[in-house]
């Protein structure tokens, strides 16, 4: 197995935004939470392997760890906006709500996690790949 890039981690994470969109018109919302969730998580791994984060290979296996880093370096002393991190943040949440709690989430709430999976991954292909963001050069939710 090849080692992930981050042409193709944002590749996934545009066609799991995609794959959400699909589903939460289909009245899918879990199924719609869960996809739009891993568009971030997706984008959030492409931006760290973009960004020269020296993060562990292991790293797009651990949810929880990945989220940190992503906040440590990229959101905390980086370009990304705190309200983008808390975005990924609270994906993470409504998705184990999703995908383990057993309790279904309302359309309102899932089609909010939608447009911020879209936001949150144009965003990161914004900052690190179209162009380098020049420190103290936040991008905010929705830019």
């Amino acid at each position: 197995m090849q080692p992930k890039s981050s042409t193709s981690l944002m590749g996934k994470a545009t066609q799991a935004v995609a794959s959400a969109r699909v589903l939460l018109e289909l009245g899918d919302e879990d199924g719609a939470c869960n996809r739009a969730y891993y568009a971030m998580f997706d984008a959030a791994q492409a931006a760290l392997l973009e960004s020269g984060v020296p993060a562990p290979d292991a790293l797009g296996k651990m949810h929880r760890g990945l989220i940190n880093t992503f906040s440590a370096f990229l959101v905390k002393d980086g370009p990304v906006s705190k309200e983008l991190g808390r975005q990924l943040k609270r994906a993470e949440e409504i998705r184990l709500v999703a995908d383990y709690n057993g309790e279904s989430l309302v359309q309102a709430d899932a089609a909010e996690l939608v447009v911020q999976a879209a936001a949150f991954v144009t965003a990161m292909q914004v900052l690190f790949f179209e162009r380098k963001a020049a420190p103290g050069d936040a991008v905010q939710a929705g830019d």
